[in-house]
């Protein structure tokens, strides 16, 4: 009877890891077009805050080494719809219940850097030297901290209106 048991719960869970990695593939194919979108909006913001009144598609280091205006937005839109694929195929992540908080942050904060960073190398988002590097990462970690922050809370407020709800119906 033990062995059937064992057999029965390794195949719930290679059942699940094949529905977490057609959602993964699935989220990342949706991921492409939204890294995209987000990336253009990002340009859009900048450049209304330190673009004097003129359309920066991406940094001018960019342009210079790419040779070519066209040849770095391509890159940059390419680059961005990558992000958007890593961020979108990672999410299934949180949905790794047997996995704690703890371990689920660790993996995808790794999973978001390893993606991010050399990307923002690449597009010179952050400066080429050991400081722009370190203080990349560092505000990366920052606002990756802020948004799981303002995450926590929100779930944390849905499940106690759950909570609520379901002791009311007692």
């Amino acid at each position: 009877m033990e062995f059937k048991n064992d057999y029965l719960s390794a195949q719930a869970v290679r059942g699940q890891e094949e529905t977490m990695g057609k959602k993964a593939v699935l989220r990342g194919m949706l991921g492409f077009p939204l890294g995209i979108a987000i990336g253009y909006v990002i340009t859009i913001f900048i450049s209304l805050i330190w673009g004097q009144g003129y359309y920066s598609p991406c940094v001018p280091q960019l342009i210079d080494e790419m040779g070519s205006e066209i040849r770095a937005v391509v890159l940059q839109a390419a680059l961005s719809g990558i992000l958007g694929v890593a961020f979108g195929a990672g999410s299934v992540i949180w949905e790794m219940e047997q996995w704690s908080i703890a371990k689920q942050t660790g993996i995808y904060f790794l999973v978001s850097v390893l993606a991010m960073v050399p990307v923002a190398y690449i597009t010179n988002w952050m400066e080429h030297t050991l400081a722009g590097f370190i203080s990349y990462i560092v505000i990366f970690a920052a606002i990756f901290v802020i948004i799981w922050v303002v995450q926590y809370l929100i779930w944390k407020s849905k499940v106690k209106q759950m909570n609520s709800k379901v002791q009311r119906k007692e």
